[in-house]
């Protein structure tokens, strides 16, 4: 990380600000390695907060300049016009990633809105805050397409794509996940959009043990793959998601869709494709959702592959 390059920093953020709206965004993506010097460095903007990430530790030069140019930043017409709130600093590479304010005061818990949707976030106690921003598209295309229709979220996490396909019109939404805490989570994101959630069903369950429980809700239109790159002890991704891609033909309609998602940057969109072939030879790849521009990735294969089967 070099010091030098901070002004690069500062100009996309502030032309990100001067571009911004009420919805939750990405302004700035070091991860993508399209900015030299700069790439354990990211920034976030959630209900008029400025979110700093850093993945590795950096020099005191740099951190010094760092935090001087976001207080020049706070002092500045940009930030009075976009009604600037606080600006926190996270280092995501300690021990539980800890938070520090910069200015202002936090929001731990605030309700941001996406495409319409609603969705309250956690921020500082965790590495993620309950939204992942690059997938938005995907959340779109659900959205765009769930009208009438039954859907199923594995690896549900705090049900984005559920609140999406609910908002859309879907008849009803199973989300599945291990961890009880998120979909509740993803209840509360449903109840802060007004939605019916008797048209939701939440499974705190372990996908791999429970294809009755999934199936006796089906058979679905769109059924959505969204699984961490790695989980200890019950999800490793090169082993582990093609046990799932077998079970599609029975879970899905004759005219449905697949939605498979994969994050990790050693895994190229050729594993899916390949291993769909392999174990759902009836499910046809159609196209890969392109990412949001502003996850632009200097190597398009290590940034988040959507893809879409039918």
């Amino acid at each position: 990380m070099q010091a030098s390059q901070l002004g690069v920093f500062f100009d996309q953020v502030s032309i990100g600000l001067s571009q911004s709206n009420a919805e939750v965004r990405r302004l700035f993506h070091g991860r993508g390695k399209c900015w030299p010097g700069l790439e354990q460095l990211t920034c976030d903007w959630a209900a008029n907060q400025l979110l700093v990430n850093l993945f590795k530790p950096v020099d005191e030069t740099f951190m010094v300049a760092l935090t001087q140019g976001l207080e020049d930043l706070s002092n500045s017409e940009l930030w009075q016009q976009v009604q600037g709130k606080s600006i926190v600093l996270q280092h995501r590479y300690s021990d539980g990633a800890p938070t520090e304010v910069l200015l202002g005061e936090l929001d731990k818990r605030p309700v941001v809105s996406e495409l319409g949707c609603k969705y309250q976030l956690d921020i500082g106690r965790n590495q993620n805050f309950g939204l992942f921003l690059d997938i938005r598209n995907g959340r779109e295309w659900v959205k765009d397409r769930a009208a009438g229709k039954r859907v199923l979220n594995l690896f549900a996490y705090t049900c984005g794509f559920s609140v999406a396909a609910i908002e859309g019109g879907a008849e009803h939404v199973v989300n599945v996940d291990m961890a009880r805490a998120s979909l509740n989570k993803g209840r509360d994101n449903h109840r802060l959009n007004d939605h019916d959630t008797s048209k939701v069903t939440f499974m705190a369950h372990d996908i791999f043990k429970s294809w009755g429980k999934i199936k006796k809700h089906g058979p679905y239109d769109i059924i959505i793959i969204d699984p961490p790159s790695f989980q200890k002890g019950s999800f490793a991704l090169t082993k582990d998601y093609k046990k799932i891609l077998r079970r599609l033909p029975e879970l899905l309609n004759k005219q449905g869709e697949v939605m498979a998602c994969v994050n990790s940057p050693s895994v190229t969109p050729s594993f899916l494709i390949d291993s769909m072939k392999e174990e759902a030879p009836t499910l046809a790849y159609i196209e890969r959702l392109a990412n949001p521009s502003e996850f632009a990735d200097k190597d398009d294969d290590a940034s988040l592959k959507v893809l879409l089967f039918r």
